[in-house]
């Protein structure tokens, strides 16, 4: 089918076609005829949602880098699209081409959310292809699948190839180097697989087998056709010498971060318990900030974007921040672009990076206490103090700010009612510090607002082994939190505990799932990451159907020996350590953070020595 063709027909009947056409400025478009490899990088989302996330651009243009590769987007249509695709026949396309994915050598997805996994599904179909790999026969298009969500794989283990495990730049481009020593070879889909698994960081799904106890535990994983016992990781050592994009495309339409971003650090220092960013991207590495500057003064000067965000999961923990933004500071000034600065601790932000954030942004304040008493936070490992919170907080008023939003969870192990209504508590003593203060504006309010998240356990993380809340326990705990409000300047909002039940069931989740999702997906699944797609109804009917029981992988607790879904997966940290630091939650002890001291995590042997030089 011509597609572009059947677009032009159409595009004036859905919302947002230029979500659908392609044409960007900074988009790559290549002859088909001259190239080896077509790419499809496939986003389980809108074209909004998609458009922002840094990791696809960052393999987008490395890939287009090569002459002899074509990398394309793909993303989630909408309903209305949808519908008109279905009912036209019209087949999912990538945007530079305007051509079906179903003939493109690789169509890879980004596992960014647990939510979006019905969606891979519904593209696939809608690409042409079975859901299933056993049911895709030859040897392209390779359905393959990396970011977070790849910590835990088996969930979808039935409808993807292989997965890619950890960071991507090096490994994508061995797995198109090893296909097309495949393609010249003639090598069936079997054998590509049982080549790529003896690449480090690829994990073959169908060449392990999974046994279960009685009790329904895995009770071992057995690998086959020589696939590594174990599958470790890919990180890269060197972040300056990384590759990294000089441009980006701009959308036409605004998107969810509409923005340049550049990569100041991977990893995290902290360990908060519940964090699971915190330790599948460690080991922690820095960007010189020459690097970094360098990094954003090209693309802003390529794309014309008026702002550019210092990106990573702790920008205040950059220990180059301060020179960092004295470098950014005059080219940014003078041509007008704002600095955006995610990602901000308590414990370390001071009135001179206040005044900095100052001089080019003067919105809102955002910090994340995670929990509302002292104790919690050091079961949850913050390393946080309630006084901290109170500094930063009055130093941003002294600084002209009057809004502050703040970040917690519910549903954390241990958790009191106590806990919950000091959330409410610690805000009361926010909103009662800006009016004590002398210096504050002039006939301005404060607003503080509480943003709750439902706690998910996640893998690779020290809490993997903690039972959720029931959704009545967290209803209970919801409705404390609003009766404990006093005061008009505190605003609340938190998450739907219905779909944080589901989102822990496909994040600890083994292959018994599989079946599940496709059922949910075959009775109308899809962008369940947006309420108004989400109907938990479909997802217990789904369960009961297939005899899987949904409380057995979010609401029980599990033993330090269980073997889990992704025991035969190597992050970097030790399942030792996780243990350990499951069992100082529970003594209320906090541990120190890793430049302050080295807490055996394990993830600097991908680095072959000490994180920080010990």
């Amino acid at each position: 089918m011509d597609v572009k063709k059947a677009l032009e027909r159409v595009l004036l009947q859905v919302q947002k076609p230029a979500r659908y056409i392609g044409g960007e400025l900074g988009s790559i478009v290549k002859s088909k005829d001259q190239v080896d490899v077509r790419f499809a990088f496939c986003f389980p989302d809108l074209y909004e949602v998609g458009m922002s996330h840094l990791g696809m651009k960052i393999l987008y243009s490395l890939m287009n880098e090569r002459q002899d590769v074509w990398c394309q987007r793909v993303f989630a249509p909408d309903t209305d699209m949808e519908k008109i695709m279905r009912e036209k026949k019209i087949p999912l396309w990538g945007l530079e081409s305007l051509e079906p994915i179903k003939d493109f050598d690789f169509i890879g997805f980004t596992l960014q959310y647990e939510m979006s996994y019905t969606a891979i599904l519904n593209m696939l179909d809608l690409a042409g292809l079975p859901v299933k790999s056993c049911d895709r026969k030859a040897l392209s298009p390779l359905v393959v699948a990396g970011g977070p969500c790849a910590c835990n794989p088996e969930p979808i283990a039935d409808f993807i190839d292989l997965f890619i495990l950890g960071e991507g730049e090096e490994v994508n481009l061995e797995l198109i180097d090893l296909y097309q020593k495949g393609k010249k070879e003639g090598w069936d889909k079997p054998r590509y697989l049982k080549e790529a698994a003896q690449i480090q960081g690829i994990y073959v799904p169908s060449f392990y087998d999974f046994s279960y106890n009685e009790d329904g535990t895995i009770n071992k994983v057995t690998a086959r056709e020589g696939a590594p016992e174990i599958v470790h990781k890919r990180i890269i050592k060197d972040l300056d010498k990384v590759y990294y994009p000089k441009n980006f495309v701009v959308p036409f339409i605004d998107t969810v971060h509409d923005r340049a971003m550049t990569e100041v650090l991977r990893g995290c220092i902290r360990g908060c318990r519940f964090c699971q960013a915190g330790f599948i991207y460690r080991p922690f590495r820095e960007k010189e900030f020459e690097t970094i500057n360098q990094n954003a003064m090209d693309l802003c000067k390529n794309t014309g974007y008026d702002e550019v965000s210092l990106t990573s999961l702790s920008t205040s923990d950059y220990s180059k921040l301060e020179p960092l933004l004295d470098k950014m500071l005059p080219w940014t000034t003078e041509e007008s672009v704002n600095i955006a600065l995610p990602s901000l601790r308590v414990d370390n932000f001071s009135p001179r990076l206040m005044e900095q954030i100052a001089k080019v942004r003067k919105s809102g304040l955002t910090f994340a206490p995670e929990a509302g008493t002292q104790r919690l936070r050091d079961v949850i490992n913050k390393n946080v103090s309630e006084q901290e919170v109170l500094n930063t907080c009055k130093t941003a008023f002294e600084g002209g700010y009057t809004s502050v939003k703040l970040y917690f969870m519910m549903g954390l192990p241990t958790e009191t009612m106590e806990d919950i209504e000091g959330i409410v508590h610690l805000a009361q003593k926010v909103v009662d510090l800006y009016y004590s203060l002398p210096t504050k504006p002039k006939g301005k309010g404060v607003n503080v607002t509480v943003s709750c998240a439902c706690f998910v356990p996640k893998p690779f993380t020290p809490f993997e082994f903690e039972p959720q809340d029931t959704r009545a326990q967290l209803q209970e705990k919801q409705r404390r939190l609003l009766d404990t409000v006093k005061s008009k300047k505190i605003s609340i909002k938190y998450h739907d505990s219905i779909t944080s039940f589901l989102e822990a069931v496909l994040a600890r989740g083994d292959r018994r799932l599989c079946p599940v999702i496709e059922t949910a997906w075959r009775n109308g699944g899809n962008l369940e990451g947006w309420n108004e797609h989400f109907e938990v109804q479909r997802w217990t009917n789904a369960a009961k159907e297939c005899g899987v029981d949904l409380d057995f992988y979010a609401l029980r607790r599990r033993g330090y020996e269980e073997v889990m879904p992704w025991d035969h997966l190597d992050y970097g940290v030790t399942k030792a350590f996780l243990i350990r630091e499951n069992k100082l939650a529970y003594e209320d002890r906090p541990t120190p953070h890793c430049r302050m001291k080295c807490s055996g995590c394990g993830a600097n042997r991908l680095l072959g020595g000490a994180c920080f030089g010990e």
